[in-house]
């Protein structure tokens, strides 16, 4: 039989009002009762009835989650976290992937997701002349990735440039003083909020701050990133003659067509040529050499994404604060291709 409501509270010694407060998150629960009930919501596996809750209350139980591509295992398991947080608070999830599709991305600002109390949306092809667009949105919002700045909205944000240095002076710290990069934006127009930028610009502070000349050469262009431009674009460059000992692939599927590309070549990684990349999915683990990579935060960002999201969702809460910026930390984790294993965590 199907757990109940009932079951939940004869195990949390609370009434069966209580443990409806807490699936639909209502702010007056003390946090001693909310956590007595979570838990028992978590020992018991019980799954709200999301149909009958959203006739009683006029929502779905639904937040989208809006997402370029699915194909890339950063977003993949973003979606994963989210859905692993969105449960927790008795709500779902329903995916939307956008295929980078302007037209598409400005649709889903407009009128969110079908069926779905509220939206988490991270952007590809929309940027800072849609500040205006973002600032209109009359439904819970919150935005993802860094790609607009200083929007009316709720973001949480990935740290870049910051980690981006942070993962070049990781292979300078381990003697590297050639060092490329694999993943600009191949228009090569610079001051635009997007990650390829805000990630080559950290790329450029860590040779200056080591005192490290910058050879426009050795950045090179690659989209979309998968694993195949990753390839494509190292074979360039080991084929122009340029002389490197590292390579920064802007993320770990660009890193791992980068490895691919440098073994046909039988360049040894790392002793010949170091290789970090940025994202930190799971396929890296197991690779050979497995991939030293740059973990953004996925877990944090979506916790704090779906938090933020459902108390844009409650109507009982007013005045509803202003539009809040959080930058999750972020983690250097050292594995074979650059060397000896070991974890640094920043704080965002």
């Amino acid at each position: 039989m199907s757990v109940t409501m009932r079951d939940v509270a004869q195990l949390a010694g609370v009434s069966v009002k209580t443990v409806s407060n807490v699936v639909n998150d209502h702010p007056y629960v003390r946090p001693a009762t909310r956590a007595r009930v979570t838990q028992a919501i978590s020992e018991l596996g019980y799954r709200p009835h999301l149909p009958a809750r959203g006739l009683r209350s006029g929502r779905s139980g639904l937040i989208g989650l809006a997402v370029p591509e699915l194909r890339l295992d950063y977003f993949a398991e973003l979606a994963d976290e989210v859905i692993t947080a969105a449960e927790a608070r008795g709500l779902g999830v329903i995916i939307g992937q956008l295929g980078g599709d302007r037209d598409r991305e400005i649709s889903v600002v407009a009128e969110g997701l079908r069926q779905t109390d509220g939206l988490l949306f991270s952007p590809e092809r929309l940027g800072m002349l849609d500040r205006e667009r973002l600032a209109a949105v009359d439904y819970p919002f919150v935005l993802l990735g860094e790609r607009i700045f200083g929007s009316a909205v709720d973001h949480v944000a990935i740290h870049n440039s910051t980690a981006a240095r942070a993962a070049v002076e990781h292979l300078i710290s381990g003697g590297r003083r050639k060092v490329a990069v694999v993943g600009a934006h191949p228009d090569g127009r610079e001051g635009q909020a997007r990650p390829s930028n805000l990630r080559v610009e950290g790329y450029r502070e860590a040779l200056a701050n080591a005192g490290l000349p910058h050879d426009q050469r050795l950045e090179r262009p690659a989209a979309p990133w998968h694993p195949q431009q990753g390839a494509e674009a190292t074979r360039t460059l080991l084929a122009s003659g340029l002389e490197f000992d590292a390579v920064f692939a802007l993320n770990d599927m660009l890193a791992l067509g980068v490895i691919r590309a440098l073994r046909e070549a039988r360049v040894r990684v790392p002793g010949d040529v170091a290789v970090i990349g940025f994202d930190n999915v799971e396929a890296g683990r197991f690779t050979a050499p497995s991939l030293t990579s740059i973990d953004p935060g996925r877990g944090e960002i979506a916790e704090t994404a779906v938090a933020m999201l459902v108390e844009r969702m409650d109507r009982t809460s007013r005045p509803h604060p202003p539009a809040r910026l959080h930058k999750a930390s972020f983690r250097v984790v050292a594995r074979e291709s650059t060397g000896s294993p070991s974890i640094r965590t920043v704080d965002g």
